[in-house]
């Protein structure tokens, strides 16, 4: 597995990381904690060395299966662990019109950085990241004790690192708060269809540097090609909604035309996916879900191919695909 530099945090991690949201049983149905544990051990195996997760995953559960299963891992300081502190008011994405208080106030990420790390079982958290973020913080009241409370945190080696999870779609909104240096990640959503992130954050990400954490690069599942018209998800599993009424029929739609690229060097539409995000240089690692073994196996290999060629990566730019289909 090859590596790259998180940022200035000193983390030398998998470019290929483990997303640990589709590991807190809620939202994601049709998979148990014995198959997650499966693909935890799979990944550590298979050489990946960054696993994100957050406490809002489950209400904690998707800590508590990576901290049991990765345990002697995560103590021997050979896998970094990334988790999230939650907004208080459980609102994604963080609106601009909410008072901080309401979403972080520095007794809420000090109580929420406590259960993580008892979740975790471990005494310090490698990262810690606000779960959601929006620039009009900073002139909040509110903002200086919560500032204060995450610079403590680190002082108290409770926290050794901190980061932002930006809002979907939306790495505009995180550009002032990203420039301060205590913050030394950013997650964002960067795959095929949405490419906002070229416009501004990976220009911050040359002159910062920032470590750069890519998320969804599969959009949910509409990259992978298995999204159909008929497709029927297991009951409560939260995808219903984001591929509700016809945008089952426009991501098999759009998964066909990219079909359409595929040849010898590239073979499957996860590995474009894959691939195609892996070929920024601005990019840290990425944190596709993975709730089973055989989906850590075939990511792997997929990674292992490497960046795409300038051919494919032009051919791909005309697929782009300005949308938001997560619940406002």
């Amino acid at each position: 597995m090859k590596t790259r530099n998180l940022g200035t945090t000193g983390y030398v991690v998998s470019e290929l990381g483990f997303g640990g949201w589709g590991l807190g049983g809620e939202q994601w149905r049709g998979v148990d904690d014995s198959q997650g544990r499966d693909a935890l051990r799979e990944a550590v195996d298979q050489g990946i060395t960054f696993f994100d997760t957050a406490l809002a995953y489950g209400n904690g559960h998707s800590e508590r299966l990576i901290g049991e299963a990765l345990r002697d891992d995560i103590r021997a300081g050979q896998v970094v662990v990334a988790t999230k502190v939650p907004p208080r008011n459980e609102e994604w994405p963080g609106k601009a019109s909410r008072p901080l208080a309401d979403v972080f106030s520095a007794r809420h990420i000090a109580a929420s950085t406590e259960k993580s790390l008892k979740n975790l079982g471990v005494e310090a958290l490698p990262l810690q990241q606000l779960h959601v973020w929006h620039d009009a913080w900073l002139t909040d009241p509110e903002w200086a004790a919560s500032y204060d409370r995450i610079v403590r945190l680190k002082q108290e080696g409770k926290v050794l690192h901190w980061g932002i999870s930006i809002n979907d779609h939306a790495p505009e909104t995180a550009l002032r708060v990203l420039a301060d240096p205590i913050f030394e990640t950013g997650q964002v959503i960067y795959n095929i269809y949405d490419r906002s992130p070229e416009r501004a954050l990976f220009r911050l990400a040359t002159t910062k540097p920032l470590g750069v954490i890519v998320r969804v690069p599969f959009d949910e599942g509409a990259l992978t090609g298995q999204i159909r018209a008929d497709t029927v998800f297991p009951p409560g599993d939260w995808r219903a909604e984001y591929f509700a009424g016809d945008r089952r029929a426009e991501a098999e739609r759009r998964g066909r035309a990219l079909g359409q690229l595929l040849d010898d060097q590239v073979q499957t539409l996860p590995e474009l996916a894959l691939r195609f995000c892996l070929s920024s240089p601005h990019v840290s690692t990425v944190i596709p879900g993975m709730r089973r073994a055989a989906h850590v196996r075939h990511n792997v290999a997929a990674a292992e191919k490497g960046p795409l060629t300038t051919g494919m990566l032009a051919k791909l730019a005309v697929h782009a695909w300005d949308k938001n289909w997560y619940p406002a």
